[in-house]
């Protein structure tokens, strides 16, 4: 390897054609593709037609032994991310796993403490939301210290509309054995890792989930949270996949300000000129009349600055890839580190022990009993094995 890296694809279903469209068509300096791996024949047979004459595996230990990767990338169901990771880097490949990390932080945690053990390889997550320049930008501000100190957030992401037939495509969809889970693990952790990438991660969650509550399936379809960060701080997350119009708008409040984001392409940034305390304790009873007839104005406290980026399909996933590489070939830090993804493992585990409890649960959860009663729904659906 000198400039640049072979790519193992496993899994070439829509996400991983995706990743071989990019790279076949130059959008990821650093990076060929090394090989195709798919245990489903035509699928192979037709990432083969897109690739010609790039090597092709049938199994993912024969794809690692034959020396044609230098890195894999995991397009596969969620609860084989960890072992496949794990297999890459004890077979001296670098790995870069989908989003979820895994289903259950148990399984995710011997990921880390894989890779921990190989800090010679890179191990990487498909967080793309994470080289979104808006949502850079927010984060800058936030960890600047310019909001001051957090006191809400609040997201509603209810853009996942999915049909019936959308679940009906397949016997491992939307199922505790099979996919692990329903909106929280499958359409939602971009959001669960954002969430806690930007704002911090909450020191316990209630949550109440709607199971097959608007769709004929058994895992959540609708979940509301609230999170408590500590010190009096909350936060509320709303989604779900049966609001066929759909809402996606994030907000963070803090003593000095304000960020609004909708439909994650538009922020509007809104400054104090001090902080929200000081202009209340400011304010006397004869001012607080002002407020209410019409006297007073809050403009006079506020300025807003509106942040807005381009974003072409595809690209915050070819960056990512192209960070991947840039690492390995030269050690350029990494936009979302392998370690990073069980954040947002432990944070849907926490929710979905909430909602089965009916319980306040703390991040620091029990892991035992989330693995419990996760079998318990695993043995009431009778088609997959149970998890240890």
């Amino acid at each position: 390897m000198t400039d640049a890296v072979r790519l193992g694809i496993v899994g070439l279903g829509a996400q991983g054609s995706m990743y071989g469209r990019l790279i076949a068509d130059g959008r990821v300096p650093g990076m060929v593709i090394g090989a195709l791996c798919d245990s489903d024949p035509e699928a192979l047979a037709r990432g083969q037609e897109r690739h010609p004459g790039v090597p092709a595996h049938a199994d993912y230990a024969a794809l690692l032994a034959s020396g044609d990767v230098d890195a894999v990338v995991t397009c596969v169901p969620h609860y084989l991310h960890p072992a496949m990771g794990i297999a890459a880097l004890e077979a001296g490949v670098h790995a870069l796993v989908e989003k979820p990390a895994g289903v259950y932080t148990r399984q995710v945690a011997e990921l880390n403490a894989v890779a921990a053990q190989h800090p010679e390889l890179t191990f990487a997550i498909m967080f793309n939301q994470r080289n979104n320049p808006l949502y850079q930008a927010i984060k800058k501000i936030v960890d600047s210290g310019e909001l001051g100190a957090i006191r809400h957030t609040s997201w509603i992401i209810t853009t996942w509309w999915r049909p019936q037939g959308y679940y009906d495509q397949s016997a491992w969809r939307a199922t505790w054995g099979g996919e692990g889970g329903g909106v929280l693990v499958n359409q939602a952790p971009h959001q669960l890792d954002l969430w806690q990438w930007i704002c911090g991660r909450p020191q316990s969650v209630y949550a109440k989930l709607g199971f097959g509550f608007r769709r004929d399936i058994a895992v959540e379809d609708e979940v509301s949270v609230m999170v408590d960060y500590g010190d009096g701080a909350t936060g509320v997350l709303v989604t779900a996949t049966h609001d066929i119009a759909g809402t996606d708008r994030f907000e963070i409040l803090g003593d000095n300000g304000k960020i609004v984001v909708e439909g994650s392409k538009r922020a509007t940034v809104t400054r104090l000129s001090k902080p929200e305390r000081e202009i209340s304790d400011s304010i006397d009873a004869a001012g607080a009349k002002l407020l209410f007839s019409g006297g007073l104005k809050t403009d006079q406290y506020l300025s807003t600055e509106v942040l807005e980026f381009e974003s072409v399909w595809g690209g915050q996933h070819a960056g990512v890839l192209e960070n991947f590489a840039a690492n390995i070939l030269d050690g350029t830090p990494l936009i979302a580190p392998g370690a990073d993804g069980i954040h947002g493992v432990r944070l849907a585990n926490a929710i979905h022990l909430s909602g089965w409890t009916g319980r306040e649960v703390p991040l620091d959860l029990d892991e035992d009993l989330y693995l419990t009663e996760l079998n318990v729904r695993i043995r009431a659906e009778g088609a997959f094995p149970e998890r240890s």
